[in-house]
């Protein structure tokens, strides 16, 4: 695998779709370092990337990511842009559940270093998302 081809389709269709926790360990490296502002008790390393799909998981049972685009890679960095939905089914940052259908965008930058990610920069449109929740007013 040149640099980080796939691996964040491989976390959004595995890992955040399917629920597969074991591949984080796989996908990622013990040194993991995590560069996007973390939820409230979010921990770091590997722990953290748990934590971010358990949190989403369970309030939004059926999370897809409908669209993965562009992927670029080039060396050992893999950045895309992430279109989420799902159906707010569970609590959420303890907003209870609404039955609100949201759609929201991440953007995701990695380093991959011999085939595991190293580091993330990240951004996830929490606001857009609390709208659609009513936890924000629009």
């Amino acid at each position: 695998m040149a640099g980080g081809t796939g691996i964040i389709e491989r976390f959004y269709r595995e890992v955040m779709e399917g629920g597969n926790l074991d591949l984080i360990g796989e996908l990622g490296s013990d040194s993991y370092l995590e560069h996007e502002e973390p939820m409230p008790g979010q921990p770091s390393g590997l722990d953290g990337i748990r934590f971010y799909v358990n949190t989403f998981r369970s309030a939004f049972p059926d999370i897809k990511a409908r669209a993965i685009e562009p992927v670029i890679s080039t060396g050992d960095m893999e950045a895309t842009r992430v279109v989420l939905t799902g159906t707010h089914n569970g609590e959420f940052l303890g907003i209870t559940p609404t039955g609100k259908t949201v759609e929201f965008n991440t953007i995701d930058m990695i380093r991959v270093e011999d085939g595991k990610v190293v580091e993330h920069w990240g951004v996830t449109d929490l606001l857009k998302l609390m709208q659609q929740i009513g936890a924000v007013q629009a």
